[in-house]
């Protein structure tokens, strides 16, 4: 979701992007055809054995494996993810590029409760936080080596048109889309939401403006509880039909307080959040209500 917003975001900035894809990633939808569009086709388990073709600026590193359920408690699979990105580091050596730009998470920081900075204290509970914050501090280390500039991004909750299936606002969309009542825990979370074009800019002001060795925590700055987030869908789809809360326990772990600190971010690269929730789950529901009509129109026509 966030590098195909970035790469629609640099072409439209004039740029040619090269996309690294896995072979027959349903993902590569998203992309959209330009002559400036090109692409290589590999697995993030291959990245080491990419032949360089062309020099590039930045690279930026967004690839991960086993990123959703018991499997980021996978440890071997995470401690390959560590190695995953150093390849990638030395495979932006190769292309030439001055700046690498890696994702990380707030699965780093583990529990905390006040707003996250790049430079608030780290413990990292789940195989998946740990192997981010070590793939962020080893490919800081590797990219001085290499004389590139390196930034560390934390992102916290992103939401989009692009988003999986999977995550908490997709689940409840569709649900209610479909005519169901979503169940879900009571939702007393006060996290931290931003949508994917402000994040795509974010990672790009980064990419130019950003400090090197800075590790920056990407969220909008506003805090809200997630119950609030859910009302906001409800009365954009149906007023009518509501979620059914505290059906479900929250799971072990489960971060209560999730909201980052952007001012260090908007201070290095005068990026700013532009897209109001309201209006970014908007856009989401009309490009479904779209999609569903065409399908059902194709279906009458059969």
């Amino acid at each position: 979701m966030i590098g195909a917003s970035i790469a629609r975001l640099a072409l439209a900035e004039g740029c040619t992007v090269l996309c690294i894809l896995r072979p027959g990633s349903p993902k590569e939808n998203n992309l959209p055809v330009h002559e400036n569009l090109k692409k290589v086709y590999s697995d993030i388990s291959g990245y080491a054995d990419i032949p360089s073709s062309g020099r590039y600026d930045t690279f930026f590193h967004l690839a991960w494996d086993k990123t959703f359920g018991n499997a980021r408690d996978d440890t071997d699979a995470q401690l390959k993810n560590v190695q995953y990105t150093l390849d990638a580091v030395r495979l932006a050596n190769r292309f030439g590029c001055s700046a690498f730009v890696g994702a990380g998470s707030q699965a780093e920081y583990g529990p905390v409760s006040r707003k996250l900075r790049g430079d608030t204290p780290v413990n990292p509970l789940s195989g998946y936080g740990i192997a981010k914050y070590a793939a962020g501090k080893l490919s800081g280390l590797l990219c001085d080596q290499l004389g590139m500039r390196h930034n560390w991004v934390r992102v916290l909750s992103v939401y989009g048109a692009m988003d999986n299936p999977y995550t908490l606002i997709s689940y409840v969309i569709d649900g209610l889309l479909n005519g169901d009542a979503p169940e879900l825990t009571k939702c007393e979370q006060i996290w931290d939401y931003l949508n994917e074009r402000d994040a795509a800019t974010a990672f790009i002001a980064i990419s130019k403006d950003g400090i090197s060795g800075k590790t920056y925590t990407l969220g909008s700055g506003t805090e809200r509880t997630l119950r609030s987030y859910i009302d906001d869908i409800s009365r954009i789809i149906n007023p009518e039909r509501q979620p059914l809360f505290g059906e479900k326990t929250y799971y072990d772990n489960q971060p209560m307080y999730l909201v980052a600190d952007i001012n260090e971010l908007i201070h290095d690269t005068q990026w700013k959040p532009i897209v109001r929730f309201e209006d970014g789950i908007a856009e989401i529901v009309n490009i479904k209500r779209r999609a569903r009509f065409a399908t059902d129109a194709r279906s009458a026509a059969k």
